[in-house]
């Protein structure tokens, strides 16, 4: 008797035990789902973001907006400040609603020229020598108009020399090598030197005209530096013989 009742004892108090470890495993459980669908703020996408972009302009476009969602649906990476992506450019296409993640962004020097074009800009290598391209002056983030020369003949046949801006506020994305800081680019077998801008596909059609047709053998051609803020522009007014000789000084913009 006294035998089958320490048996029954000991059945007992294991289901006791087993009764506890189950409660304790329940609860820890519990625990950890409750933890896993708290809620957290996350950034997403207010609109498509296209790779490419700087995390300066998806901050300036508000191109994000905050959400709050599962904390087991927040996805590696995602941010809850737009501040950590300022120095930053995309590097993927993120879509409307999609989260946000750093994963999709790098250092703009990790992806070179391309992460500074979009769209229909373009990146333009242009050939020249040091006065032309401003070398030792010109740095990589200035701002450039440029100014070209050509002949025409006019209504009665006689040939004039005209000259304007032919293009505007073209962003240098590599300087001539004559600079002192910032990518550069040369061309040692010529002697020459070189720069490349950032333009639209409308835009290079101007520039390679330019430089095939303009005077001096295509040599006709110079950029002018922009100041650095604030800059303006005049109107869009053209020189010729018959203007530079009664054209007074200050008279035109």
């Amino acid at each position: 008797m006294n035998y089958r009742a320490k048996n029954i004892g000991i059945a007992v108090a294991l289901a006791a035990l087993a009764a506890i470890l189950t409660s304790v495993y329940v609860v820890n459980y519990k625990r950890h789902v409750q933890h896993g669908e708290g809620k957290v703020t996350v950034l997403v996408a207010a609109r498509d973001i296209p790779a490419g972009t700087s995390g300066a302009d998806v901050i300036d476009k508000k191109m994000l907006k905050e959400q709050t969602v599962p904390r087991k649906s927040r996805i590696p990476g995602a941010i809850s400040s737009p501040d950590l992506l300022s120095q930053y450019v995309a590097t993927q296409d993120i879509y409307e609603g999609e989260q946000v993640s750093t994963r999709r962004f790098a250092p703009p020097q990790e992806q070179g020229i391309r992460s500074q074009i979009k769209g229909t800009q373009r990146a333009y290598q242009l050939e020249g020598d040091d006065n032309q391209l401003l070398a030792g002056t010109l740095k990589v983030g200035d701002h450039v108009d440029v100014v070209g020369s050509w002949g025409i003949k006019n209504p009665n046949g006689d040939e004039a020399i005209v000259s304007r801006v032919v293009l505007r506020n073209l962003l240098v994305m590599t300087a001539p090598s004559g600079t002192s800081g910032g990518a550069k680019v040369t061309n040692p077998g010529s002697g020459g030197e070189m720069v490349q801008l950032r333009v639209t596909d409308a835009q290079s059609q101007k520039l390679i005209w330019i430089q095939k047709n303009s005077v001096d053998n295509g040599a006709g051609w110079h950029l002018a530096l922009r100041p650095p803020t604030n800059s303006l522009d005049s109107s869009n007014t053209y020189q010729d013989s018959k203007l530079m000789l009664f054209d007074g000084p200050g008279r035109r913009p």
